[in-house]
């Protein structure tokens, strides 16, 4: 005999299997700003490991070495493969955190080229400040300021977008949606 209350949980999982999936809902600029500047300390882990392995592999005597261009390159990839892997799961360990999870148009989990292009597409948050800083050769002080300035706006610009979406999440076709931590299926 079944009990009562296994017949309301198995109708309930059937109920909850035919429902129509819940809207997309866009996380606030705070939270989203707020999982950007934990992505950031996370990956702080990543340019220490990354960083001391690739140093004692290529001997690296010191951060003025001629090969630190390889290095900032080797950064790169190392970047992408973190996030392209992240990414084409649903979410990052920070993400996860503040419940935000990264789909595509549709809704539908990002494929790894949606999550490579993303990742290329992203860069916009840096480049734009660091081809001024280069040319000019601009102190820490003022470059920071460059730096927090460019991103402060990139971010508010996000409030122009019809789905105050980031930019580069709309050139991309990937947006950033509210999600309970994904599970570990």
């Amino acid at each position: 005999m079944v009990s009562s209350s296994s017949g309301q949980a198995g109708s309930q999982a059937v109920a909850a299997a035919t429902s129509p999936p819940q809207p997309l809902t866009t996380p606030g600029l705070r939270r989203r700003m707020a999982c950007w500047l934990y992505e950031g300390m996370l990956l702080f882990a990543v340019v220490f490991v990354a960083g001391w392995l690739f140093s004692t592999l290529g001997q690296m005597r010191d951060a003025m070495d001629s090969r630190r261009h390889l290095l900032q390159a080797f950064l790169f990839v190392v970047f992408g493969v973190y996030f392209v892997f992240f990414w084409a799961k649903g979410q990052t360990l920070a993400m996860k955190t503040w419940g935000i999870r990264v789909v595509d148009r549709r809704g539908a989990p990002l494929t790894q080229g949606g999550a490579l292009l993303r990742y290329l597409l992203s860069w916009v948050w840096f480049l734009p400040p660091l081809a001024v800083i280069a040319p000019f050769k601009l102190g820490g002080g003022e470059a920071a300021v460059l730096l927090l300035g460019w991103v402060a706006v990139w971010a508010l610009l996000a409030r122009f977008h019809p789905d105050r979406q980031f930019w580069h999440d709309a050139w991309a076709g990937t947006r950033l949606v509210s999600s309970r931590p994904m599970s570990r299926r």
